[in-house]
């Protein structure tokens, strides 16, 4: 949990991902909060132990409440979509960050080329972009190799988003002028 508040604050994409994982991961113990307390807990430091439980019964709860224990992402998820969406619109229509639009025009062939393969074409690019991160992600963790091309498109998507951050953390402090 204590890394989920550390991303938050200092890249949101990555803790876009860490959350899909925490989501991920709860599922695998079947969203039960007592084989968590149990197995997974007691993994961390006996100082943290009381206050991650709480996080997970909370994440848990949230998700029944929302309806995806099977699949699908949490709100609070999905408003980090949002805010990041609303901020690539409003970096695009801008003049001043002609680094930002050249990353999104160096990726944009392959998010086209993600959305042409089954992406879901009413979801934001953004979230086609995190969804292409997080497969190569559990492709990695599954010992599987990562074609040169994915390789490239990874590169590239990650680049821009981890421009976009940067761009929303300076956001956040106020720092970022249009």
């Amino acid at each position: 949990m204590f890394i989920s508040k550390q991303l938050k604050q200092q890249n949101i994409a990555e803790y876009l991902i860490y959350m899909w994982q925490v989501e991920d991961l709860i599922r695998a113990y079947g969203c039960d909060l007592e084989r968590i307390r149990e197995q997974l807990v007691p993994r961390f430091p006996a100082e943290q132990q009381g206050e991650l439980a709480q996080w997970y019964e909370d994440l848990i709860e949230m998700m029944r409440r929302e309806e995806v224990m099977q699949q699908g992402h949490l709100q609070i998820n999905k408003n980090v979509i949002t805010w990041l969406t609303d901020l690539h619109l409003q970096l695009l229509a801008s003049s001043k960050f002609p680094y930002y639009h050249a990353a999104y025009y160096k990726a944009l062939p392959f998010i086209v080329e993600l959305r042409a393969k089954g992406a879901n074409k009413e979801e934001p690019e953004l979230e086609t972009c995190f969804e292409a991160l997080y497969g190569i992600l559990l492709l990695k963790l599954q010992k599987k190799e990562v074609g040169e091309e994915t390789k490239k498109a990874q590169e590239t998507i990650t680049t821009m988003l981890s421009m976009l951050s940067t761009y929303y953390i300076e956001d956040k402090k106020g720092e970022l002028e249009f």
